[in-house]
């Protein structure tokens, strides 16, 4: 997931996106726990989004305080 595709999101759409690539992660250590996961790269690549999501949702909120101060 691209950084710009994401900044084109409302904040619940992000929070959305958020739970379900926590649930994929979730998923995804239980697959590598039980020896069943075959793409191994996605689990570095759902942690990367969800750190992407997490820190332009912060971006946001940093923004939508400032224009009320």
């Amino acid at each position: 997931m691209k950084a710009e595709k994401v900044r084109t999101k409302t904040p619940d759409e992000l929070d959305a996106d958020l739970a379900d690539l926590k649930k994929e992660q979730f998923n995804l250590r239980f697959q590598k726990a039980t020896g069943q996961l075959e793409k191994t790269s996605r689990v570095r690549e759902v942690r990367r989004d969800i750190a992407r999501i997490k820190t332009i949702a912060a971006e946001k909120a940093a923004q939508s305080t400032k224009k009320k101060a």
